[in-house]
């Protein structure tokens, strides 16, 4: 047996080299004869050496080398990208009541969880996110805060060094049980461990896989920071002349996710990196001085009691109308009649379902405009806009910087329903925007806007509502997973919604700018983690370079139609889930059915470069008329598609292009052009739609 088997791998190891060499082997001819060359003929690609390549540092096997995806497909997470037979994610309810003192600053509440444990794993503890921890002068976020060159702390992602007594006073947490077939709830303290802005509860007889329940109420309060990290905080009456105004955000003990990725997600709350949330029903109670108009997320449930009769039947006309009613003119808001009489406080009663989190606004000086939102399945939802007269367009005024909050609802409107048209359907009963500290800050179904508000801010704030409040990715490690995607689908909701108004195209030399930027070395890749970026590469890194790398695979690589499919599959698969970048990057590549793998490392994964040089034009035969031969170069690391504009003596002009596959196993490419008479240029890249950095080589002349 053992000598059939040695001699059966002889024979075909002869063969194979027989067969080689009839395949490759040219037929010998007669030392002394000078035969012309053979016909082109089908064969093998020979690979012919090339004296004149320039020094290159793109190295084909690292561009295009397999296994980008290092984990196969689960029963949790598909290889398709698409949520596995037996993904899974837990649940968090909340009931929560807080009364604002708007001389103090201070919000005291409590809050009754109700947490599900869809895991199969019993939970013996719990970890909940006190993010208010972040502005006590000893927290982890404000120790990191760097120095400017004049030795002065200077962050977005911080209190500002203001000194008070900052964070969650916890005053109770406890474990609520109501035996089965009993009306009768027991309470039991629950010890807890507080550790910068994370809180551990421990839980002795633990939580149920597969369903369990745990009901804790939390009993706490805190102070608002006048400055919260950008996400939150308080405007004063130096701005505000009619009121103070509150932007609430990070209000309440918020469960941390406990996933199939990381198990429990603890990373500390610096400032720098946004959230990452489980998804349940919200039901919310805010008590406020009755001077004091309140708005929040989900829908409210007692308009009758905290508006005036007149203002009720302005809400209803708003709810009919496309144009924007007053609720509550500017004029009206110094006069004492539109608030309701008789009582120092109100209760303001709003309730949100299926959201992974909610915020709310106060202030007396609020003016309140609305108007109806129309979506694809004919549901309507309701734009709303809150803000001081400051924040009131004035007449004549042009610029930026000019308040331009009395078109916030026009805004809200025309963003929100491009993008439900266009991705997925906005899925809360009303879109507040509201004026304040916050410079722009996203929460569902209401934004913290500047005051002086505007199209970009808007629209990039309730662009949020898809990444990532309907697609709930981790924040905290992805940042550019919702910031990066959100401002991609801007740059469409910019262009087609308002008649374009605000809709500016990139020309050439500012895409250059951008590229150079966008590849600079001193830049880290976008697959990092927030926390671990310069903050001055936030924008790049989170926001314009992932936008850009998806705006190049939608125009330059896929196509619009192609893409358009892939993004929109991605959306519903992972709608109210949580996906990965690897469920992302093999969504795309299933649903448009290319493999992208050599797109992602360059672009995402490593900061690599992109410098593609035409090198020269030569003609068959010396003759123009025969066709000629055009060579390009990849001198840097990075992999795209090839554009090339041709011109003639006779100023013809033609395009060439290429997938970005010709770089496959190569560093110089050669093709044939059917050209019929002298070529005087040829250019890379002309509309500069690709990110090559250098274009001092993308031009070759003909000598004149």
């Amino acid at each position: 047996m053992k000598f059939n088997v040695t001699a059966r791998l002889l024979l075909a190891f002869w063969t194979i080299i027989a067969t080689a060499g009839a395949q490759t082997t040219p037929p010998q001819t007669n030392a002394n004869s000078n035969p012309p060359p053979p016909p082109a003929r089908p064969g093998r690609a020979v690979d012919v050496p090339d004296p004149n390549a320039p020094a290159t540092k793109y190295d084909y096997h690292d561009a295009w080398k397999p296994f980008f995806f290092t984990k196969n497909g689960n029963e949790y997470r598909a290889s398709d990208g698409s949520p596995g037979p037996k993904y899974w994610q837990n649940r968090a309810d909340y009931q929560l009541a807080a009364k604002l003192n708007d001389e103090t600053n201070e919000i005291t509440g409590t809050e009754v969880l109700t947490y599900t444990n869809n895991s199969p794993e019993k939970l013996g503890f719990i970890w909940m996110q006190l993010d208010q921890n972040l502005f006590q002068l000893d927290s982890r976020g404000n120790k990191q805060v760097p120095l400017n060159s004049a030795g002065i702390p200077q962050s977005r992602n911080w209190g500002r060094g203001q000194v008070f007594d900052a964070g969650f006073k916890i005053k109770s947490i406890k474990i609520l049980v109501t035996p089965k077939g009993s009306k009768i709830t027991t309470a039991t303290d629950a010890k807890f461990l507080v550790n910068d802005t994370r809180m551990q509860v421990f839980l002795p007889k633990g939580v149920d896989p597969a369903g369990g329940r745990l009901k804790l109420k939390i009993e706490y309060s805190f102070i608002s920071p006048d400055y919260g990290s950008d996400r939150m905080g308080i405007i004063n009456t130096d701005q505000s002349k009619n009121g103070k105004i509150f932007q609430v955000a990070q209000w309440y003990p918020r469960m941390c996710v406990y996933d199939d990725i990381e198990g429990w997600n603890t990373l500390p709350y610096t400032g720098e990196s946004e959230f990452y949330l489980e998804y349940g029903d919200f039901d919310i109670n805010i008590t406020a001085p009755a001077k004091d108009i309140v708005v929040c997320s989900g829908e409210l449930l007692n308009a009758k009691d905290v508006y005036t009769p007149e203002q009720q039947k302005r809400w209803a006309q708003a709810a009919q109308s496309d144009k924007t009613v007053m609720i509550r003119t500017a004029a009206e808001v110094t006069d004492p009649a539109s608030r309701p009489a008789g009582k120092k406080e109100l209760t303001w009663h709003f309730r949100i379902n299926n959201a992974r989190d909610a915020s709310w606004g106060a202030s007396a000086a609020f003016i309140i405009d609305a108007a109806k939102i129309n979506l694809p399945s004919g549901r309507k939802s309701m734009a709303i806009s809150a803000y001081p007269v400051e924040s009131a367009s004035q007449p004549g005024a042009t610029g930026f910087r000019t308040p331009q909050w009395s078109r916030g609802t026009e805004m809200i409107k025309a963003s929100l329903e491009y993008n439900s048209n266009k991705w997925f359907e906005y899925p809360y009963p009303n879109a507040t925007g509201v004026a304040g500290k916050a410079g722009g800050m996203e929460y569902p179904g209401i934004v913290f806007v500047s005051l002086n508000g505007g199209w970009g801010v808007i629209d990039h704030e309730f662009g949020h509502t898809w990444f990532p409040m309907i697609v709930g990715s981790n924040e905290r490690l992805y940042g550019w997973m919702d910031e990066g995607f959100n401002t991609f689908i801007n740059t469409l909701s910019t262009q087609n919604s308002l008649k374009g108004e605000f809709y500016r195209p990139l020309t050439a030399d500012r895409m250059l700018t951008s590229w150079n930027v966008f590849t600079r070395p001193t830049l880290e890749p976008i697959l990092s983690n927030p926390d671990n970026l310069k903050e001055p590469n936030n924008g790049t890194l989170l926001y314009s370079k992932p936008s850009a790398g998806l705006v190049m695979l939608r125009e330059q690589i896929l196509g619009p139609e192609r893409f358009d499919f892939a993004f929109k599959t991605y959306i519903q698969r992972w709608a109210y889930k949580h996906p990965t970048p690897d469920d992302f990057f093999r969504t795309i590549e299933n649903a448009s059915g290319e493999s992208l793998q050599w797109f992602w490392r360059g672009w995402f994964e490593n900061n690599w470069r992109l410098d593609v040089a035409v090198r020269g034009v030569k003609y068959v035969d010396n003759d123009p008329t025969k066709g000629a031969i055009i060579t390009i170069d990849n001198l840097e690391k990075m992999a795209m598609p090839v554009m090339l504009e041709i011109k003639t003596v006779s100023g013809k002009t033609d395009r060439v292009n290429f997938t970005a596959e010709i770089w496959e196993r190569n560093a110089s490419w050669s093709f044939r052009y059917p050209s019929t008479e002298a070529i005087e240029s040829v250019t890379y890249n002309p509309d500069s739609t690709l990110p090559d950095y250098n274009p001092a080589n993308n031009v070759w002349t003909s000598k004149k």
